[in-house]
């Protein structure tokens, strides 16, 4: 039964024990003070200063562990002397973190006191409750990678915006910051998406569905010409530098882009998600796996895997997904500098030319005919 601040024992008998020597008491007493604190049902201005006063006197002298289990206790604690919090915010460390991921209100003087020794208090913040979508957005700005993942594993604020986009790009080449993200049930599979690589087969599953969805809806590029041959050729010659730059130029990605991987098992699956973008056959495809790399060659559950991605995957989505883990756009089929056009066409370059230098604008300069307008029958006698 809670008991008041006028109803607790009388602790003195404890006191005169921690001054013997060898006796170190005053751990005790400052937990049990601060349970007692705590579990009054009233208390009162002179118990309150009492409190305070003796806890402010003990905190700095107690070793960190009941430091750190008094902060905790202390923190969210409405009613807790802004003394006794300042006292607890200038040990440090794990206390001084507790103190300000807890405490109800930020107030200067506790702000001051928290950065006492010159330690950035960034992943305390990120760690508070109540942060805003402003103050997210602020700390994930920092890029700072104990406050990034401060941020993540905060499942009390939610992510969103500018602060999600900048966490999940970043993770892309931290694995411990995308594991973060990925624990998170408050993220959609689509804003995830450039986690693709570091998710588990569900989470993937569920990544691919929501890209699937999105890319269904807008017209896919036409495919590139003699896609399959060139790479088929290069990977029966056990190229791979070649074979990743002809890859990568077709797609109009950086030669390099499959260091992108977060790790060598993943790689193939990356080399996997271009091959459908490039629009490979299947048979192609099972070709490369079996002749660029003989390591994968020699794995036949391996294989299965790459092909089991290549055909649940569709192109638009591959592409879609591919955009998400490199954050690069893929090239769009437009028409080359020496792709054929008709000599007189109107776009033609000598066309133009040539009517320039007869003094007459340009077919694409001239203003348009005036339609024929229709005649009036004459009327005969």
């Amino acid at each position: 039964m809670p008991t008041s601040a006028d109803d607790a024992p009388d602790l003195s008998g404890l006191i005169e024990l921690s001054r013997i020597e060898h006796l170190d008491l005053k751990p005790v007493v400052l937990r049990v003070q601060t349970d007692l604190f705590l579990q009054a049902a009233r208390r009162d201005r002179a118990a309150t200063e009492a409190f305070s006063a003796l806890a402010c006197g003990l905190i700095p002298t107690v070793d960190d562990e009941t430091a750190a289990i008094v902060a905790r206790k202390l923190a969210p604690f409405p009613e807790t002397p802004e003394a006794v919090l300042l006292s607890l915010a200038r040990r440090g460390g794990a206390v001084r973190d507790a103190v300000v991921a807890r405490a109800p209100r930020l107030t200067t003087p506790l702000i001051e006191a928290a950065e006492a020794d010159g330690t950035d208090m960034g992943p305390a913040l990120a760690a508070r409750a109540d942060l805003g979508r402003a103050t997210a957005a602020d700390l994930a700005g920092r890029a700072d990678p104990a406050v990034d993942l401060a941020l993540a594993r905060n499942a009390d604020t939610p992510l969103s915006g500018e602060a999600l986009a900048r966490l999940t790009g970043r993770a892309r080449r931290n694995p411990e910051l995308a594991a973060a993200l990925l624990a998170r049930p408050d993220l959609a599979p689509a804003e995830i998406a450039p986690l693709y690589l570091h998710a588990d087969p569900g989470r993937r599953e569920a990544i691919a569905a929501a890209v699937e969805a999105t890319a269904a809806l807008r017209p896919c590029p036409p495919p590139p010409r003699e896609a399959g041959a060139i790479l088929t050729g290069l990977s029966a010659g056990h190229d791979i530098g070649g074979f990743v730059a002809a890859l990568g130029d077709i797609l109009g990605l950086p030669k390099g882009f499959l260091a992108a991987a977060p790790d060598p098992a993943t790689r193939y699956d990356l080399l996997t998600l271009a091959l459908r973008a490039a629009d490979l056959h299947e048979e192609e495809a099972v070709y490369v796996f079996l002749t660029l790399n003989e390591t994968v060659a020699r794995s036949a559950e391996r294989v299965f895997e790459l092909v089991r991605l290549f055909r649940t995957t569709s192109r638009a989505a591959a592409r879609d997904l591919l955009s998400a883990i490199l954050d690069a756009p893929l090239k769009e089929r437009a028409a080359a500098p020496e792709a054929h056009r008709p000599y007189h066409g109107p776009e033609s370059a000598k066309s133009r030319q040539a009517e320039t230098a007869k003094g007459r604008p340009a077919a694409s300069e001239r203003a348009p005919l005036r339609p024929a307008l229709p005649g009036r029958p004459r009327k005969t006698s």
